[in-house]
């Protein structure tokens, strides 16, 4: 499999790490859209979000709990925080693995929906 996130699970690519436990890991993205840009994926390969079964409920749970972990440990709990998952071409995914990215650090403008 050719998938980048897959990479970096298995330290075949380097990344900052701020997370990691046996089901997911969390790291800065490379390409951040905030002061603070952090991405949250499980280790297991999930295509996107609607490839998840009931199996994976204890890794999306953990997810979530990281990023509120995670948001306190960067200071950004209080003043607020996005937390956004892309789903499928039109929903603007890139990278064909289950992710969820962590924005913050300044005020983030509204989403504009067209």
């Amino acid at each position: 499999m050719d998938c980048i996130f897959c990479k970096i699970v298995k330290g075949e690519l380097p990344s900052k790490k701020v997370f990691e436990s046996e089901q997911i890991v969390a790291f800065h993205d490379i390409q951040h859209d905030a002061p603070v840009h952090i991405l949250f994926i499980p280790k297991k390969h999930i295509p996107s979000m609607n490839d998840i079964t009931a199996e994976d409920a204890d890794a999306i749970s953990e997810i979530h709990l990281a990023i509120k972990k995670v948001a306190k440990e960067l200071d950004i709990h209080e003043s607020g925080y996005r937390i956004v998952n892309n789903c499928g071409n039109d929903g603007g995914q890139l990278i064909p693995h289950l992710h969820y990215h962590l924005l913050g650090g300044d005020k983030l403008g509204p989403l504009n929906a067209k």
